[in-house]
C-alpha cells in the first residue's frame, strides 16, 4: 500500500526544495499527491476562507485544502509549507493547517522551508506521517510487555531504557560520542547490569534519534523509528497522559519538537528552529561561558530575573553577544542565566508553538526539561507550568522499549 501524502505548498518549485520533498517521501514508501481543483474551485475556496491572498499558488493551497476537507479528494495525510520569508504564506500555513484539523482526521505536518534545505531534515516529518497512518494500533499501545530495550541515539546524549511488564528495570545514558555505535553499546550494557539481565535475554530492541538506522542494524531492532512518534509515546506513557489530549514540548540539543497528541497518538507536529539559539545548545553555551556546569544552570535561573538582563537567543552568534555584553555590564549571574532561559523559551513559542494549537495539558520532556530554570520560563510564556514526568529525559529510548513490545 502506498501513503498518499497531499502537498499544499507555495513557492518550492521555485527555490529547488521539490526533488527533496518528493525524495524523502519516496523514501520511507510514500507519494506526494496534489488535490485536483478546477479554476472554479479556487475562487469559491478563498472567498469561503475570507482572506484573499496575492499569490496564486497561496489561492490554490486554499482550494486543495477545501478538496480535502470536503471529501472531494482522498489522501493519508497533510504536508503543509511555505518560504519562511514570506509573512503572507506563513498566515495561511498555520490558517489552513487548522482548517485541516478541524474537518479531518488526517494527520498533519506543517514546514517553513529555506532555500538550503537538505532531505535529512525532511525525513522525520515524512516518516512520522507514515508512521502515524499505518501504525495506528501500534501508536496505541498503552503497555509494555515482555523484556525489550529502547536505544536512542540523539545529537547530546545516548540513552538506553530497559523494559519489563511494564516497568522501567534499567537505564544509563552518555554524551554521545563520535562513534555512535560505542556509545550505545556503553549505556546498553550499564543498563542491563542494572536490570541484571543480559543481552541474549531481550526479545526485542527499539533504536530512535539521529543514530537509529546504524544501531538498528547493529543490534537487530525490530523497531526502527523517527523520533517524532516514538518521543511523544514515551513522553505520555511517562507522564501517565495516555488518554485524551496533550501537548509534548521536547527541548533538545540540535533542534525542538512540538507534538500534540489524541489518546496517545500524534496528529500534529512541528520540529525544527532557525537556529541553535533556541535549543538546548544555547544553554550550554551559556553555562560554558558562566564556567558552571550545565546542571547547575537551571538553579542559578531560578534565584534571577531575566528583565534584568534581557536577551535575544534568535540565533546562538547574536544570543552569545548579547550574553557577553550583559556579562560586560556586570549583570548578575543569575539573572544572565535567567534571561537565557527565557529566550529559549520564547523562541520555542515563537517559532514551534505557533504551528500548533497548543493542548492541554502540556508535557516538557528530553534533557533541558532537567533545567528546572527553562521549566519555569516555559511555564511563564505560556500562562501554565507544565508537567515534567519521572526520567523525563529518557522518552525516546522508553517508546523504543514500549513500541518495539509491539513486534513480540
Amino acid at each position: 500500500m502506498t501513503i498518499k501524502i497531499a502537498q499544499l505548498s507555495c513557492g518550492t518549485e521555485y527555490s529547488s526544495v521539490q526533488y527533496e520533498i518528493e525524495k524523502a517521501a519516496r523514501s520511507v514508501g510514500a507519494t506526494i499527491v496534489y488535490p485536483d481543483v478546477s479554476a472554479a474551485d479556487i475562487d469559491r475556496a478563498v472567498a469561503e476562507f475570507g482572506f484573499k491572498p496575492r499569490s496564486p499558488q497561496l489561492k490554490l493551497m486554499i482550494a486543495r485544502a477545501e478538496a480535502l476537507a470536503s471529501g472531494k479528494y482522498e489522501a493519508d495525510a497533510v504536508f503543509i509549507t511555505t518560504c519562511f520569508r514570506c509573512a503572507e504564506a506563513a498566515l495561511v500555513r498555520n490558517e489552513l493547517r487548522r482548517y485541516i484539523q478541524e474537518h479531518t482526521n488526517l494527520p498533519v505536518v506543517t514546514y517553513s522551508f529555506t532555500e538550503r534545505l537538505k532531505a535529512s531534515q525532511l525525513l522525520t516529518r515524512m516518516e512520522a506521517l507514515v508512521t502515524i497512518v499505518t501504525r495506528k494500533e501500534l501508536l496505541a499501545r498503552e503497555r509494555q510487555t515482555g523484556l525489550t530495550v529502547g536505544l536512542d541515539s540523539g545529537s547530546s546524549t545516548t540513552k538506553a531504557v530497559v523494559m519489563e511488564d511494564n516497568k522501567i528495570i534499567g537505564k544509563d545514558w552518555t554524551p554521545s560520542g563520535a562513534v555512535v555505535i560505542e556509545s550505545a553499546t556503553q549505556v546498553l550494557n550499564n543498563a542491563l547490569e542494572q536490570a541484571g539481565v543480559s543481552l541474549d535475554q531481550i526479545e526485542a530492541i527499539g533504536t530512535t534519534g539521529y543514530g537509529r538506522f546504524t544501531l538498528g542494524e547493529h543490534f537487530k531492532a525490530k523497531l526502527i523509528q523517527e523520533e517524532l512518534t516514538v518521543n511523544s509515546k514515551g513522553a505520555v506513557w511517562l507522564a501517565n497522559r495516555q488518554k485524551g489530549e496533550a501537548t509534548i514540548i521536547d527541548i533538545g540539543g540540535m533542534d525542538n519538537k512540538a507534538i500534540t497528541v489524541r489518546d496517545g497518538i500524534p496528529d500534529n507536529f512541528t520540529m525544527g528552529g532557525i537556529c541553535a539559539g533556541a535549543s538546548g545548545r544555547f544553554l550550554q553555551m551559556t553555562s560554558n561561558r558562566l564556567k558552571i556546569d550545565i546542571t547547575e544552570l537551571g538553579k542559578l535561573a531560578d534565584k534571577g530575573d531575566w528583565r534584568n538582563a534581557k536577551m535575544n537567543s534568535y540565533c546562538s552568534v547574536f544570543g552569545i553577544q548579547d550574553l557577553v555584553t550583559t556579562l560586560g555590564e556586570g549583570k548578575k549571574f543569575e539573572d544572565v542565566a535567567c534571561a537565557a532561559c527565557h529566550s529559549v523559551a520564547e523562541q520555542v513559542y515563537e517559532q514551534q508553538l505557533q504551528e500548533i494549537d497548543v493542548r492541554h495539558p502540556i508535557i516538557q520532556v528530553g534533557g533541558t526539561s532537567l533545567i528546572s530554570g527553562l521549566v519555569t520560563q516555559i511555564g511563564e510564556v505560556l500562562g501554565e507550568q507544565p508537567i515534567v514526568p519521572p526520567d523525563s529525559q529518557y522518552i525516546g529510548a522508553v517508546g523504543g522499549a514500549l513500541l518495539s513490545s509491539g513486534f513480540l
